[in-house]
């Protein structure tokens, strides 16, 4: 601060925030899109991105609407391409509608039956679901995240019991979520998340990340000697980080088309 604001008492100036709401585009011929605008005083230039959550335009203070908005229209063809990719592969699930939902690197065969409370069971090597026969959309689709995130609590019971003797010290909770870009954090205090599309993965690429964040109970950096305890205890895990760079964003996108709120 300058001596003469220090003495003249001049206030500091109020640090401005980030900012957010969400746009409807029109883009032609191929209709309307919504797109979550953020502005942020961090920003330097106008970006558009895409990731499972859908599009986000970002913009620095000095940008107006107007730019926004013709910086959307001006990449069109590749913001509806990016969408595209990241749904490819994705079935819409339709209730009483036999199909699949992904499981562990795998289709899992999805089986309704008509019944007159929402239930969910694997049997058998099916996923059947029994609901009434107009059930309730975010119903589904919350019982079908509690049935993935038993899954993935299923899993990390069978694995954590190998790694934790040679630990300093245990994980002090694990929760499951839905993360943006992460696939697993380990909080100083012990605490761990992973992401729930980890399920979705198959189980070797799942069990690397577990791995990697219990890793960090031992060394909290990524050092050589971090990256020498995680190859000790899984040797192939580049193949299992090549995996996630290749086919990360389609696993999350799957999770939340499934799991995520209703876009209506």
């Amino acid at each position: 601060m300058s001596l003469f604001r220090l003495l003249a008492g001049t206030p500091r100036p109020v640090a401005r925030t980030v900012t957010r709401d969400v746009i409807t585009v029109a883009l032609g011929d191929a209709g309307t899109i919504d797109v979550l605008r953020v502005r942020d005083p961090r920003a330097r230039r106008i970006k558009l991105s895409v990731d499972e959550r859908g599009a986000r335009l970002t913009l620095p203070l000095r940008a107006s609407e107007v730019a926004g908005q013709r910086f959307v229209l001006a990449h069109g063809h590749w913001l509806l391409a990016q969408i595209a990719e990241l749904g490819a592969g994705v079935a819409p699930l339709q209730p009483h509608v036999d199909g699949a939902v992904a499981l562990r690197g795998a289709m899992l065969p999805l089986r309704w039956q008509t019944g007159r409370y929402l239930r969910l069971l694997l049997d058998d090597g099916a996923l059947t679901i029994t609901a009434p026969e107009t059930p309730d959309d975010a119903a589904i689709r919350r019982a079908l995240r509690d049935f993935y995130e038993a899954q993935a609590r299923g899993d990390l019971g069978r694995w954590m019991p190998q790694y934790l003797a040679d630990l300093p010290r245990a994980p002090s909770r694990v929760s499951l979520r839905m993360m943006s870009s992460q696939w697993g954090s380990l909080a100083p205090g012990g605490a761990m998340s992973l992401d729930l599309a980890l399920v979705l993965a198959p189980p070797a690429a799942f069990e690397y990340v577990l791995v990697h964040e219990l890793c960090h109970l031992i060394h909290a950096n990524h050092s050589r000697r971090f990256w020498d305890e995680v190859e000790a205890r899984c040797p192939h895990w580049r193949l299992q980080r090549a995996f996630f760079r290749s086919d990360g964003r389609r696993l999350k996108a799957t999770l939340r088309h499934l799991c995520g709120k209703a876009t209506g």
